[in-house]
């Protein structure tokens, strides 16, 4: 017996006029835990005037820390809806349940059992608050519920993509892809990889955007200091980066602070931030560069915010993977562009319709040399050059990165499947 909602339970419902949207928000993390990336997304539909509904997956953790942004509904776990409940709601939509069983029959991601008792609790609860949508916010095993449960709730489903989702040879991702209502991709070179496994799937590139009124700059010198944040997946680029670096003379070598983001906004390290750290912290002992070289470990968005301002410059690090197409997480690096940090960047998907020629420098992936001569440039920059470069990007990122913007695409993307 599950504890919480009861059979005669009925959430709250959320009104919202009719040209506003009502949107299941289905995430991975505990209703609880540390703030995430997909928090901010929400906030930013909510801005706009959408109602959003957030439904973990994952049980509740105990606490969540205070968040300074609009105020969130605290996610409900599906482990709190009523399975019987919910199984018979279920059963007065036939056909949805038919299509959803037939999913969970083609699908190997989880036993088809469990896959349809929490796609008929999602359903429960999309119908109970009224939404007209379902989106999760990874691939897998939470965008399968998605779309079982959007069968069942007769709603659309739609889930976010990523380059990395390529790299898992055991996944559904070419079914999940066919299925979906929508797929949002995060840069071009993910849509193009997705739509070779699935021609037929509806697929939308929609960036991902930040807050500059959160990531602002800061008056005053830089620290002289470059700061490189670890790339995802997490170790790709920083061997290139640390190699340059080793065959750099050492009266050329930039100070450098290594962070890795765990994406939390309790900058506390997660445990595979405080391995990468570890193992990047051998290694630059055994390549000799403690004197120009500092990892810091794990950081949040947080410490970003506070310190990231007063470094001379951003890093962001990345290589091709040999089993498929690389992607760098190209949030951190609109973030410090929004800090007014000059920029450089390796060449991988993404990149190039973020960072230009005004605002900082992309390298081609494997180029040490390149890399090492981008970062000689970055730390050499005089005061006004490093301000005028840093103004431009973050106008850049105003003009084109902001979270309201990806909200609005958003928005209008999940629209048009009621068009």
């Amino acid at each position: 017996m599950h504890m919480g909602l009861s059979p005669s339970f009925t959430p709250p419902v959320t009104r919202t006029p009719p040209s506003r949207l009502t949107v299941c928000h289905l995430l991975t993390g505990p209703p609880c835990g540390p703030a995430m990336p997909c928090d901010d997304e929400i906030a930013a539909l909510q801005l706009l005037g959408h109602a959003v509904v957030p439904v973990s997956l994952a049980a509740p953790a105990p606490t969540r820390p205070a968040d300074h942004r609009l105020s969130q509904p605290a996610a409900l776990s599906l482990d709190a809806v009523e399975t019987l409940a919910a199984l018979k709601a279920a059963a007065a939509n036939p056909s949805g349940l038919a299509a959803a069983v037939g999913f969970a029959q083609r699908q190997r991601g989880l036993p088809r059992r469990a896959l349809l008792r929490a796609a008929a609790r999602l359903a429960y609860v999309v119908r109970a608050q009224r939404c007209t949508h379902i989106h999760s916010d990874t691939t897998h095993e939470a965008a399968a519920v998605a779309i079982c449960g959007a069968r069942i709730a007769g709603v659309t489903a739609s889930f976010s993509g990523h380059g990395r989702d390529l790299h898992d040879q055991d996944s559904d991702l070419a079914l999940l892809l066919a299925a979906a209502d929508l797929v949002v991709t995060t840069s071009d070179a993910t849509e193009a990889a997705f739509r070779r496994l699935a021609p037929h799937a509806r697929l939308q590139t929609i960036g991902a955007g930040v807050a500059p009124e959160r990531f602002r700059p800061r008056p005053g010198p830089s620290n002289g200091r470059l700061l490189v944040a670890a790339p995802n997946p997490p170790g790709l680029g920083l061997d290139d980066m640390l190699a340059a670096l080793e065959h750099m003379h050492r009266r050329l070598r930039p100070m450098v602070d290594i962070v890795a983001d765990s994406g939390a906004d309790s900058g506390a390290d997660s445990g595979a931030d405080s391995r990468l750290a570890a193992a990047l912290t051998a290694t630059v002992q055994r390549l000799g560069l403690e004197d120009s070289v500092t990892v810091l470990g794990g950081r949040g968005a947080d410490w970003l915010a506070a310190h990231g301002p007063f470094y001379q410059g951003f890093v962001l690090p990345g290589t091709i993977a040999p089993d498929g197409p690389g992607e760098i997480d190209d949030v951190v690096l609109k973030q410090a562009m929004a800090m007014g940090l000059p920029a450089v960047a390796t060449a991988l998907p993404g990149v190039r319709a973020v960072l230009d020629g005004s605002c900082g420098r992309v390298v081609e992936s494997d180029d040490r040399a390149g890399l090492a001569a981008a970062m000689v440039w970055l730390a050499d920059l005089r005061p006004a050059e490093r301000l005028a470069i840093g103004l431009s990007g973050r106008t850049r990122v105003q003009q084109r990165f902001t979270l309201r913007a990806q909200a609005a695409r958003l928005a209008a993307a999940f629209s048009s499947l009621h068009a």
